[in-house]
């Protein structure tokens, strides 16, 4: 991969100063977890982190990443699809089924749409396909970390508990059960359904919609919001055909309909 060698060269022919100045760092550094078998990505990964600020570990299979992953703090986790020991999709399972939520960008290079679905299904924020570029890495996690940030710090100004018709909907414990049904939603599908929830009968357009919940203003990824409402809906509505909560407001986006 022609960026990654470039890129590599360029971090060479770095002084040593930057070893030196990563060595110390502040307590309130964010820490991230790269979980990448590759090693010339994953030291690429980690060095452009350490560039952002952010404290960087690499672990290289999938069984020893799961087991930091659960038993250590972490503010964002960096997670290749294809390891050996354990996958991606299978580590992103089980972090989904504990009760403590940590961000994970997905990083593929498989490219079909079936692959980036598996993993964002499996609890992913989001996803890179490989060969990315550094700007795009640079950026994706800039926006996973403002938005956690955004969370942390926005005090709850409704009850965390909502009852829509059929819908219940656990803000503080991220849990929505429809009847008797507990359903599964991934990580982005939750915070999708919360910020519609946490303004009833406002209509969000797809731009406004990927610039407050995924925090990125490409028109490009726009596509990305859509597959996401249609998950969405096929999980919350009685019949997605014909929706009751979340509604098309045609030429304008969707709105969260309570009744």
């Amino acid at each position: 991969m022609v960026w990654l060698r470039s890129e590599l060269e360029f971090a060479s022919s770095k002084p040593a100063r930057r070893d030196e100045r990563a060595d110390v760092r502040p307590v309130a550094m964010p820490r991230v977890l790269v979980i990448e078998d590759e090693h010339d990505i994953a030291t690429l990964l980690a060095l452009h982190l350490r560039d952002m600020n952010l404290s960087a570990s690499v672990v290289g299979n999938g069984r020893e990443g799961l087991r930091r992953a659960l038993n250590e703090r972490w503010d964002l986790i960096l997670l290749d699809l294809s390891l050996p020991e354990l996958d991606g999709v299978d580590i992103c399972r089980q972090l989904r089924a504990t009760n403590h939520y940590t961000p994970v960008l997905m990083l593929t290079a498989r490219s079909t749409e079936q692959d980036r679905v598996s993993g964002l299904d499996a609890g992913a924020d989001d996803y890179l396909s490989k060969p990315f570029s550094v700007v795009e890495l640079r950026a994706r996690v800039r926006a996973i970390l403002r938005r956690v940030q955004q969370l942390r710090n926005t005090p709850a100004a409704s009850p965390p508990i909502h009852c829509i018709g059929e819908l219940e909907i656990d803000l503080a414990a991220r849990r929505v059960r429809r009847g008797n049904l507990e359903l599964t939603l991934t990580a982005r599908e939750f915070e999708l359904l919360a910020h519609f929830v946490c303004h009833p009968g406002r209509v969000f357009s797809r731009t406004q919609l990927l610039d407050q919940v995924w925090g990125l203003s490409q028109d490009a990824y726009e596509h990305t919001v859509s597959s996401h409402i249609n998950r969405l809906r096929a999980k919350l509505e009685p019949d997605a055909t014909n929706p009751r909560y979340l509604l098309t407001v045609w030429g304008v986006g969707y709105r969260f309909m309570e009744r």
